[in-house]
């Protein structure tokens, strides 16, 4: 059967499915088997929802999927309701942005309701991405991997584990996007928080130089004398940061910076960048460095 047929046997799975919801509601129906008309209701709308998805009506699968949502919150079966506003989640993120975002969080809601805190914060990651990419409001993503990060930290038995777990990942990307909104101070304490939880870890210890580069440059921003006194506290607390490329990056950064010498401070960003290349967090930033050196020329790094 083609897309449109079965676009066409979805419509008529609905109208079915909606009979049988008004049928239950009878007072009869209510005493003999109004709960059997609702189950099977809910398997109309999901197999309508899964047709619709063939046919790439998208909207339509996300409408049929919170159909059945419904139906199986009116059974009382949580988590089935649950799974069916994720289905309709994942089928409106391809039409409707904002109505994903609506029935994640209300597949969210359950979940917390139920204590299920790991797979809640799964899907305020999906809601921090879409606002990401398509929605394009990072304010509103911060907040979500903020929240994910809380549920994921509540969770976690092992503290040791911190830069591998998941809620690291979503705190790096609360740090990330609260430097580029000149919230530094934001993301020097995460920076260094995940940091020094890394440096102990033997398999970890090699991404702590990162973190902690990261949060000097955050400091280097603000002041010039924070990110010195910074740097002489990372080296102090993780000796092995002192003979990382990016340790002597940022010495030289300093000096160039303190003799207001753009060339030198340009040199020394095109020579890490020949060995490490530079992603675009670390672009931005170091340019925002370079800006506050006097006589500073085309805002280029190269």
């Amino acid at each position: 059967m083609d897309s449109t047929g079965k676009e066409r046997e979805a419509v008529q799975l609905m109208a079915e499915a909606e009979k049988r919801v008004k049928g239950s509601h009878s007072f009869l129906r209510g005493l003999f088997g109004g709960n059997t008309r609702v189950e099977e209701a809910c398997e109309m709308y999901t197999r309508a929802a899964n047709m619709f998805k063939i046919a790439k009506n998208w909207s339509a699968a996300g409408n049929a999927f919170c159909q059945a949502a419904k139906l199986h919150m009116q059974l009382q079966s949580k988590h089935d309701s649950a799974t069916s506003f994720v289905d309709a989640g994942n089928a409106y993120k391809k039409a409707d942005p904002q109505e994903a975002i609506n029935c994640l969080n209300a597949a969210i809601d359950i979940y917390t309701d139920m204590g299920r805190f790991t797979i809640a914060a799964k899907h305020h990651i999906t809601i921090a991405e879409i606002y990401e990419a398509e929605l394009v409001d990072i304010e509103k993503a911060i907040a979500h991997y903020e929240q994910a990060a809380d549920y994921y930290k509540g969770e976690e038995s092992s503290p040791e584990a911190v830069d591998c777990s998941s809620a690291n990942k979503c705190l790096l990307k609360v740090a990330a996007y609260a430097a580029q909104l000149e919230q530094y101070q934001k993301a020097i304490e995460i920076y260094e928080q995940v940091g020094t939880n890394t440096m102990d870890n033997p398999l970890l210890k090699y991404s702590a130089k990162e973190y902690f580069f990261k949060a000097a440059l955050c400091h280097f921003i603000v002041d010039e004398l924070n990110a010195k006194l910074a740097l002489e506290k990372y080296e102090e607390m993780f000796p092995a940061f002192t003979d990382s490329r990016e340790c002597k990056l940022l010495k030289k950064l300093l000096e160039a910076h303190e003799e207001q010498n753009c060339e030198a401070y340009t040199e020394a960003v095109k020579e890490f960048d020949s060995i490490s290349r530079l992603d675009q967090w670390l672009t931005t930033m170091l340019l925002r460095i370079k800006k506050s050196i006097q006589g500073e020329g085309d805002g280029d790094l190269k």
